[in-house]
């Protein structure tokens, strides 16, 4: 895979650069803020870029804007945002930016190795990938509250693996359930969060959409 790193902390920016390059990634470009990093994707489109949510000067979202107008740009580059905290507002809107090729995890899951890489594997498969840690704070909203108290607790298991961007198959293995009844749970969830078959849009992108909101 091709890729593209946007990461101010040198320190971890060189050690992904190392890492991936290991694993037998080429990294075009190694830079340290979004307009460096949208310069890199100009002059060479890659195939993912990894980047980090606040970025020089402000530190707050450059780095987010930055992703959103790449998938604006570039449609089919992936993009992997790493975030050093859980800010449900920004995955909400990079995902409704489009989620095929989108990931969105915490930093504390890059030393995590083989789910850091498990991650850009999926998002370069046209795949989404939530960190799970997102997933385990939005699953802790009180159930009087949010419409997703519907929700059977299988249900809500299949819902956050979904989120995190597996396939039907792949959440049918790590439940240790058929792919059918995943398919079937899929259903319910759809129905019991009133979402219709509409053209245009994934009811399983719709899904996940409620899913994080506030």
């Amino acid at each position: 895979m091709r890729l593209i790193l946007a990461e101010d902390s040198t320190l971890l920016r060189e050690g992904l650069v190392r890492l991936l390059a290991d694993e037998g990634h080429e990294v075009l470009a190694a830079v340290g803020d979004a307009t460096a990093l949208l310069r890199a994707v100009e002059a060479s489109p890659p195939d993912t870029v990894v980047v980090d949510v606040r970025m020089p000067p402000t530190h707050t979202d450059e780095g987010l804007r930055a992703a959103l107008d790449i998938r604006r740009r570039w449609p089919h580059i992936g993009v992997l945002v790493l975030s050093q905290y859980v800010e449900r507002r920004s995955a909400a809107e990079l995902l409704a930016a489009g989620a095929d090729g989108i990931g969105y995890l915490l930093k504390d899951r890059v030393a995590q190795v083989d789910d850091f890489l498990d991650a850009l594997t999926r998002i370069g498969a046209g795949e989404t990938a939530l960190d799970p840690e997102v997933v385990r704070q939005l699953m802790a909203r009180s159930i009087h509250t949010d419409p997703l108290g519907r929700l059977t607790d299988r249900e809500r298991q299949v819902l956050a693996h979904m989120a995190q961007g597996y396939t039907n198959a792949a959440i049918a293995a790590r439940l240790r359930v058929s792919q059918s009844a995943v398919e079937k749970h899929a259903n319910m969830i759809f129905d019991k969060l009133d979402l219709a078959t509409t053209a245009g849009y994934s009811r399983r992108v719709l899904a996940i959409l409620r899913y994080l909101q506030p």
